[in-house]
């Protein structure tokens, strides 16, 4: 399999401490993230599965490996983007997610790997 990275599928992540779903003296604290994937080329994509890595504040790396996002395989086309919402634990109050998404390129059956920027997530009580 060739996996090379396009620079017109741009990927912006945005996370959000949940408060109401955190337990700090259990030292559980939940982050939900928006995920914007926008298709900038002029070719059809598909994201096929998703790779991603989950850093506690302690330098402890969790990986998380599956088939597409949130159950889904989104198709996007030029000039359209895709978006999902979802969720992660970490056991410390400061974090970081970053990974990757697998896509094809539809027309040529060629798959590429997109790269997902680094984002942290902090309770909200410690600075950005």
């Amino acid at each position: 399999m060739s996996r090379f990275l396009i620079p017109d599928i741009v990927v912006k992540p945005k996370a959000r401490y949940e408060q109401m779903h955190s337990f700090p003296h259990l030292s559980k604290f939940v982050h939900s993230y928006h995920i914007k994937i926008e298709n900038q080329s002029e070719m059809v994509v598909q994201l096929i599965s998703r790779h991603w890595f989950i850093v506690n504040g302690f330098g402890e790396v969790r990986e998380v490996e599956g088939v597409g996002v949130i159950g889904k395989q989104p198709v996007i086309g030029p000039g359209e983007f895709y978006e999902y919402d979802s969720w992660s634990p970490i056991n410390t109050e400061i974090g970081k997610m970053y990974g990757s998404f697998t896509m094809l390129n539809v027309g040529e059956n060629q798959i590429f790997e997109v790269e997902v920027p680094e984002f942290k997530l902090n309770a909200d009580h410690i600075a950005n």
